[in-house]
């Protein structure tokens, strides 16, 4: 199933948090996993027979609990889904929650998304690429860490449709600020909402368990969403 992941990155834009995995999560990991799960060493994924039909494909990079997920794919159930998380109990609560409801519009990578991308997502394939709430890596030393990079940016860009696009999301304005720099500087983006302009918030977008944190903490909020225009 879920084999230990060999990273071939020097630099990780996350950390492989420590977590106990319930009785239910685990059930789904060894149930649920074999009709949901996708893995990286299975190669370049054709979304029509992953799926079993033709419809818009929405990637989002590191759903945590996977809530938000749940709730974009139950919410809108013409799109497609895939998710990428290296949290174990993440994942097992994401693929209990589906299976629990139904779902047939979601599936799952448990391995580093930069892998995922390039080795599994077929370029020009994605309607939209999600990032919400990363790792803000907040220390100026950490701030490499980050995932939102100008190699980063072209690497996803490979992988949009023209006129798909990357919709980012934090609570920490710096990080916001070091988003807005990268993408408006990256060679075929737009941003949707004018040249340095957040988003508000869409009402698609559900309020995640980092944002109410956030929000207690008396962050702000920022949304960004950049379209690739060729």
């Amino acid at each position: 199933m879920i084999e230990e992941q060999k990273h071939m990155r020097t630099v990780r834009s996350f950390v492989k948090r420590a977590g106990r995995t319930t009785e239910g999560q685990q059930k789904a990991l060894e149930d649920v996993w074999p009709v949901m799960g996708l893995e990286v060493k299975n190669g370049p994924v054709v979304f029509s027979e992953v799926f079993g039909r033709d419809a818009p494909v929405v990637l989002e990079i590191g759903f945590g609990m996977g809530d938000s997920l749940l709730e974009m794919a139950s919410r809108e159930p013409d799109k497609n889904y895939i998710g990428i998380e290296v949290h174990t109990p993440g994942v097992g609560r994401l693929l209990s929650n589906a299976n629990d409801e139904g779902l047939t519009n979601i599936r799952i990578y448990a391995e580093d998304a930069i892998e995922v991308l390039a080795k599994c997502i077929p370029d020009n394939s994605l309607d939209v690429v999600q990032l919400f709430f990363p790792d803000p890596w907040h220390k100026k030393r950490h701030h490499k860490r980050r995932i939102v990079q100008p190699d980063f940016a072209q690497n996803l860009r490979k992988k949009l449709k023209v006129g798909g696009y990357f919709h980012m999301a934090t609570d920490w304005e710096n990080y916001a600020e070091h988003m807005m720099d990268v993408m408006s500087a990256a060679e075929g983006y737009t941003n949707k909402m004018g040249e340095g302009q957040y988003s508000p918030q869409p009402e698609w977008r559900p309020v995640t368990k980092f944002q109410k944190r956030g929000e207690r903490l008396g962050h702000g909020m920022w949304d960004l969403m950049f379209e690739k225009t060729e």
